[in-house]
């Protein structure tokens, strides 16, 4: 072969930096010897791979095409020099969840994963859907567990369990002691809501797609706990996972609204790239999420550590 592993990795790093001094950096080489790798590899096939539009670098056309095939020729790399080595072949693992699966329920996939195979390394980054979903299609991660909804060409989006969203608020609040609300009293109240690209915020806005009238949005926040202490204080009603929840109604420092007229369940998934070789660590982490979940229709109702 008239290339090597190392000059596609340089590749694909530089691919997924958009800069050749930030891949430097993610494979500990110099500016300079990640550039001649660059344009060694692009010289010997007398091609052009990436593109330059001001400081940055942009795949062109045939860039594009090779990306995944570097990115799985690359695992399959990785596998097996691990084997090689007599170990089991799972490595590392990039895994994006949304936040309430990364609060909730990741961290202890991942424990649990480390705990079977402990010469394996795992980063989990937690972002909003659109987040995931972005960095699934740039390859940037190898596995994705979203709670939204994916319509990406390129990504392979698998269903894994459902989820149901719950509207909240305070004990204090004049909705406590009614437990339920209609679309149009939803409506007058201030809601304290998840940002735009969020799961749950696809979810809420689709169910309520066929109403008259805007939410009165007083506060957006990135962050689950966040939304919930907001509530807490009286600023105004939430939703969210019911599985976020869960602690709090059984402590009484919220309250669920009952929403009758809204459909509310979505499903959490997983997605990963559809170019993307599903290496022993992605197949072995997907094992251990059924796992998780076998005969369990909700994420409720799962069985996570009690927070006091």
């Amino acid at each position: 072969m008239r290339y090597t592993l190392r000059q596609l990795e340089v590749f694909v790093a530089i691919a997924q930096h958009q800069s050749v001094s930030r891949a430097a950096q993610t494979l500990s080489m110099s500016q300079s010897a990640t550039s001649t790798a660059l344009a060694e590899l692009e010289r010997q096939f007398d091609c052009q791979l990436l593109d330059r539009l001001g400081k940055r670098l942009k795949l062109n056309a045939l860039g594009f095409q090779l990306l995944p095939k570097a990115v799985a020729l690359l695992d399959r790399g990785e596998e097996i020099e691990e084997l090689l080595q007599g170990q089991s072949g799972i490595s590392s693992l990039e895994v994006g969840a949304t936040l309430t699966i990364g609060n909730y329920l990741a961290t202890l996939l991942i424990s649990d994963f480390m705990q079977r195979y402990p010469e394996s390394r795992v980063r989990l980054q937690v972002r909003n859907t659109a987040s995931i979903v972005e960095r699934i299609a740039l390859h940037e991660l190898d596995l994705g567990l979203i709670e939204g909804d994916c319509q990406h060409d390129d990504i392979v989006i698998q269903p894994w369990i459902e989820d149901d969203l719950t509207v909240f608020c305070s004990p204090r609040h004049p909705l406590a002691e009614a437990r339920s609300a209609d679309v149009e009293r939803l409506l007058r109240e201030a809601w304290i809501m998840r940002e735009v690209g969020s799961g749950t915020r696809r979810t809420l806005e689709h169910a309520m797609r066929h109403r008259r009238g805007r939410f009165n949005i007083l506060l957006e926040l990135e962050h689950t706990e966040g939304i919930k202490r907001a509530v807490e204080s009286g600023l105004g009603i939430g939703c969210v996972s019911r599985l976020a929840l869960r602690d709090a109604f059984r402590r009484g420092s919220l309250v669920p609204i009952a929403t009758p007229e809204l459909d509310l369940t979505r499903r959490f998934a997983f997605i990963w790239h559809r170019q993307k070789y599903l290496t022993t660590g992605m197949r072995e982490f997907l094992r251990l999420c059924r796992e998780m979940t076998a005969g369990i229709q909700r994420s409720d109702e799962i069985d996570l550590p009690t927070i006091p």
